[in-house]
């Protein structure tokens, strides 16, 4: 255990930038799958998806309703124990430029699905992990810590996943998240069943099952709105 979390703050140290201090209403990390499952379709539905819902329209009304008016995201790439890549550090979304600036670089530096080359395995214990020392970097005010899990697979490699889940609602974190789409080939088990008991966790946790391209970008809108607004999911949306 300690040798596994002294590199993840080794790969942590060279994958990001410092935190940006803002006291924000919500911060949120994006944790998105590219582990060997993820093809190219569903690499743009991940990276555009998230970018197209950044800049919907209420979902920059939800942020402009809360108390500081502000959200912090940041946004990384897992697959498999080691294999990580930051796409957008953290940063404050207060305004629709904000959402825009953040939204460009989602959509031009995201995985396109082109392949993954090492470590291609799924540990979601990992992004679970790296989120939840993401936000131990963070050095501003946030009310509420959200980490979204965005993947396509069960957890087949690194820590067992219960572990980092403990450790993370122990902080205070809420872990949400998508599986896409409820059924994968080779896993053996209904994927938001399987989110839904080992995967998300905290207050309001929820988990979304989107069966299409368009399904995902308009869940991931309603996620946020809930998410940035604490409100309570509709469940039908599973």
């Amino acid at each position: 255990m300690g040798a596994f979390l002294a590199r993840l703050s080794a790969v942590l140290a060279v994958s990001t930038s410092p935190a940006h201090a803002t006291n924000v209403d919500t911060a949120i990390v994006f944790a998105v799958d590219v582990s060997a499952s993820i093809d190219a379709a569903t690499a743009d539905m991940q990276r555009q998806g998230h970018a197209d819902a950044l800049m919907a329209p209420e979902v920059i009304a939800a942020i402009a309703r809360g108390t500081f008016g502000c959200i912090a995201i940041t946004y990384f790439e897992w697959a498999g124990p080691g294999h990580v890549r930051t796409v957008l550090p953290w940063t404050s979304i207060c305004n629709p430029g904000d959402a825009q600036a953040a939204a460009t670089i989602i959509s031009r530096d995201g995985d396109s699905g082109r392949g993954c080359l090492r470590n291609c395995s799924t540990s979601i214990s990992f992004a679970i992990d790296l989120s939840r020392m993401l936000f131990e970097q963070y050095s501003g005010h946030a009310g509420r810590r959200v980490i979204d899990i965005s993947a396509n697979g069960t957890n087949n490699d690194g820590l067992p996943v219960a572990l980092s889940r403990l450790r993370a609602i122990r902080n205070g974190y809420t872990i949400n998240a998508i599986a896409m789409p409820a059924f994968t080939r080779g896993v053996a088990r209904d994927l938001t069943d399987y989110f839904a008991e080992n995967v998300i966790g905290g207050p309001g946790a929820f988990v979304l099952s989107p069966d299409s391209v368009g399904d995902y970008a308009d869940a991931l809108r309603r996620k946020l709105v809930v998410e940035i607004s604490w409100s309570m999911p509709d469940r039908s949306t599973r």
